[in-house]
């Protein structure tokens, strides 16, 4: 099959692309850096250099490729994130889901694209009432933090347009925290380095609920998705939801770093906003029972703990 990945250079995209190609699939993989174009070219792709918010030059790169299907992994996460100012540092990605994901739409039913599969992220959208893991049948958020209802809408805007777009198989894959090479939390991440710096606090009762996936077990799923999934939306995380005070302590032990800080809820959210508040007290974890019923998927890091302690090493 020939597959178009827009955002082939991205830490996502360099563990997809190879694992396309060694499944006999033609890649051809979009970035927005012409510096990049190489690195995509070495992972096997044919690379094209686009602003996917430039629908001109979207259409032209959907219309020369012609492919029978769309991986759209487009984020601008790189740098810092300031919890205190979410919806500021997401505001680019935002766009990417909103205006970059209709102009790969718009680009894909012209050429008749017969699958299209979109990152959605599975970290804090769900409601925060009811039980500590959620399905994809639950609602998300009805009443986000103000810090990060336009990021939500632009999450809700994806999973819509995509699940509602009636000419083309349309796949929403809510991942997980990723950890593992290119992430930020990889050894060598900023959030790492937090961890080892003590800087990454527990906040109140730290009763948050995450949900982890290694970088290679998401791009595993997404091959999954690509070739078998059916329209709707999949979780994509590994199977060991925890409570930030359970695996924040786990993971710092993991990396010998000392014990995280304990921080009362009021200084948490002075020092990192009500988003990161609500991070760290609130949000709920999710499952993954039905990607593996339905796309035949198991995480080879069933649980975040040993899959840590593994990146550790």
């Amino acid at each position: 099959m020939k597959i178009l990945v827009a955002g082939a250079s991205g830490a996502l995209g360099r563990q997809l692309v190879p694992r396309l190609v060694t499944n006999g699939h033609e890649v051809v993989g979009i970035t927005r850096t012409p510096s990049k174009r190489e690195l995509v070219r070495e992972l096997g792709a044919t690379p094209v250099v686009a602003d996917a918010l430039d629908p001109e030059a979207v259409a032209r790169a959907v219309a020369e490729a012609e492919p029978a299907a769309i991986v759209h992994q487009l984020t601008a996460l790189a740098g810092s994130l300031d919890m205190r100012h979410f919806d500021r540092d997401f505001s680019l990605t935002n766009r990417l889901r909103t205006e970059g994901t209709d102009h790969l739409l718009a680009a894909g039913r012209a050429v008749g694209v017969r699958r299209f599969v979109a990152q959605s992220y599975a970290g804090w959208p769900f409601a925060r009432s009811g039980g500590p893991v959620k399905t994809e049948d639950d609602p998300l958020d009805p009443t986000p933090a103000a810090g990060m209802r336009q990021t939500l809408e632009a999450i809700r805007h994806l999973e819509d347009t995509v699940t509602n777009a009636g000419w083309t198989e349309g796949i929403v894959l809510r991942y997980g925290g990723f950890y593992g090479p290119g992430t930020s939390l990889a050894p060598n991440g900023e959030h790492v380095a937090q961890i080892r710096k003590r800087r990454f606090p527990v906040v109140g009762d730290g009763g948050g609920v995450w949900s982890f996936v290694h970088i290679e077990d998401a791009a595993e799923a997404t091959v999954a998705a690509v070739e078998r999934g059916r329209g709707g939306i999949y979780n994509i995380v590994d199977n060991d939801p925890a409570p930030v005070a359970e695996w924040l302590p786990v993971v710092a032990d993991a990396l010998g770093a000392g014990p995280p800080r304990h921080v009362p809820r009021w200084l948490g959210r002075m020092l990192a906003g009500e988003a990161g508040a609500v991070m760290m007290t609130e949000v709920r974890g999710a499952s993954n029972a039905k990607a593996k019923r339905e796309l035949g998927w198991q995480p080879t890091r069933p649980s975040w703990r040993e899959g840590f302690s593994q990146e550790a090493a």
